[in-house]
């Protein structure tokens, strides 16, 4: 691919997605797209078992943008990360296409797996700001991560997952739980949790209370019944 045509590539794929770029000139400052054109010359140099070469490709890419992609993930069209300081992206890492990341992303492992020991994330994936994926597992297609996440299973398609850990709150269209929620305005999952760990405790309290009462009332009828004999 020449670098006018991949250039355009670039800017129609942040064109899509930032509002704040202004003119194809403006690629060249990306992160994202500096980062791009050295991934693919070290991915290049991996697969023909370059692999010092690669490294070096890719660690100088990472001191210059502030994103570290090992050469060995596996990366699909209109992928774009989104300013992109302090995103990470492991070896085994495989990403469909449409794929956007934010900054702070971490596409890694738990470290006690070898193989395949990164995340797969399927076409149109987002992953929103802070987010940490860690695992061998899938994100399954046009499913969103909210900043912040921390997720370690797996995602079906379709899904929106928020919290530490994970929590799907959304699935094909249908909230879980039941509550009102927009792009930047998601469920808090703990939150719910203690709210409900408040309702079930109130409730608990009350049957204890009814229970005292009942406990009273019994031993004075068993009073007045001993008196009475």
């Amino acid at each position: 691919m020449g670098l006018i045509k991949q250039l355009r590539e670039e800017y129609q794929v942040i064109k899509e997605r930032d509002p704040a770029l202004r003119s194809p000139m403006e690629v060249l400052l990306y992160p994202t797209f500096r980062v791009m054109l050295s991934y693919r010359r070290a991915h290049k140099h991996y697969l023909k078992g370059h692999y010092f070469r690669a490294r070096y490709i890719s660690q100088k890419a990472a001191r210059k943008t502030g994103i570290e992609i090992h050469p060995g993930a596996t990366i699909g069209k209109g992928f774009f990360i989104d300013h992109g300081s302090g995103v990470i992206i492991g070896e085994t890492t495989i990403i469909g296409d449409n794929v956007t990341l934010y900054q702070g992303v971490t596409l890694g492992g738990t470290g006690k797996e070898t193989g395949k020991r990164h995340p797969t994330l399927k076409d149109n994936v987002m992953v929103s700001a802070g987010a940490k994926i860690i695992g061998s597992f899938t994100i399954g297609e046009n499913s969103k991560i909210g900043a912040g996440s921390v997720v370690l299973e797996e995602v079906p398609p379709n899904c929106t997952v928020v919290g530490v850990p994970g929590h799907i709150v959304k699935r094909d269209n249908i909230k879980i739980p039941r509550s009102d929620m927009n792009q930047t305005d998601l469920p808090d999952p703990v939150e719910e949790d203690i709210q409900q760990l408040k309702r079930e405790n109130t409730a608990l309290s009350n049957r204890l209370i009814e229970l005292e009462q009942e406990m009273k009332r019994l031993k004075e009828q068993r009073i007045k019944e001993t008196v009475s004999e």
